[in-house]
């Protein structure tokens, strides 16, 4: 059969022209303004209308490893650490387990429950953070109403000791249907024939689990950690909302970025930097690409062997 009859356009023209508008899109809306960030982080550029903007070089990087600022950029860098590893730890244990269970074919309703699952994930940060917030919600909200059964209460959001794990919970609540979706999609291209050969040769279920399910499932979890490591390493929307942008217990960079470049720290606009916003972008840009091409480096070496 020949190659055009194979190929699924008439002729390879209207390929190049879809990936041709594609790599524009790309270009214009991703690679412009990345390249428009790096240099605003010299400049110092602000909110404010008809100020001049000076370029002032290193300045915002040296403004943001000074003495003045480290405690509270170590302190949101470790929150950004503590909650991406916690996040995707959980988050990708939690899915594993959950979609073997629902990939079992004598479970009753499963498409039922994956569409619960999932749920969580199309709802919005916006809604998801309402949700949680009334329940937890310290005067009335049925948690509260749990511990007090117990003669205990607590501030949740309010508490800076609990208030990065809480986010933590329900950043897992709303995503993990996603990393469970990848990981049935794996689960479903594993060859029947794997398991009943292993069952021939005496395997039982925590051996085909170790030894068929997990190498097998190599591409899924290397998708689903990368996934979770970049979103929470960007994630600032539910930390916002949930307990808003100046408590140090929850402050992470991605939220730092935010408020420096449209809130800034007394909420004036005279307090809003774009170029020492876009130096934290830069920072954590840096830390985002180290951290995820180490992961990415280090599956694919598990996926080989």
């Amino acid at each position: 059969m020949s190659e055009k009859n194979t190929f699924p356009f008439s002729s390879r023209t209207p390929l190049r022209i879809t990936f041709g508008i594609a790599l524009v899109i790309l270009i214009v809306f991703a690679f412009v303004p990345a390249i428009a960030v790096f240099f605003v982080s010299f400049t110092d550029l602000r909110g404010v209308t008809y100020l001049p903007t000076k370029f002032i070089g290193l300045q915002n990087y040296i403004q943001y490893f000074g003495l003045g600022h480290r405690a509270d950029n170590l302190n949101a860098l470790k929150n950004t650490l503590i909650f991406a590893s916690l996040s995707t730890i959980i988050q990708i244990t939690l899915a594993l387990g959950i979609a073997i269970l629902l990939n079992n074919p004598r479970l009753r309703g499963r498409n039922i429950y994956r569409a619960v699952v999932f749920m969580p994930t199309v709802l919005g940060v916006t809604v998801t953070a309402l949700v949680w917030s009334l329940m937890f919600n310290t005067s009335g909200g049925p948690i509260q109403q749990v511990l007090l059964l117990f003669g205990k209460n607590s501030a949740f959001f309010g508490d800076q000791n609990i208030a990065l794990y809480l986010v933590i919970f329900v950043q897992i609540w709303m995503v993990c249907g996603t990393s469970v979706i990848i990981f049935l999609s794996g689960l479903q291209a594993i060859p029947q024939e794997l398991y009943e050969v292993s069952s021939i040769d005496g395997a039982g279920p925590w051996a085909q689990f170790r030894f068929v399910t997990l190498p097998m499932l190599s591409p899924s979890v290397t998708a689903n950690v990368l996934l979770g490591i970049v979103n929470a390493l960007q994630s600032y929307q539910l930390t916002y909302v949930l307990t808003g942008a100046d408590k140090k217990g929850t402050q992470v960079l991605s939220l730092q970025v935010y408020m420096q470049a449209f809130g800034g720290r007394s909420g004036t606009t005279l307090s809003q930097s774009q170029g020492y916003a876009a130096a934290i972008s830069m920072v954590q840009f840096v830390l985002v690409g180290v951290i995820t091409l180490a992961t990415l480096a280090y599956l694919r070496r598990r996926e080989q062997k």
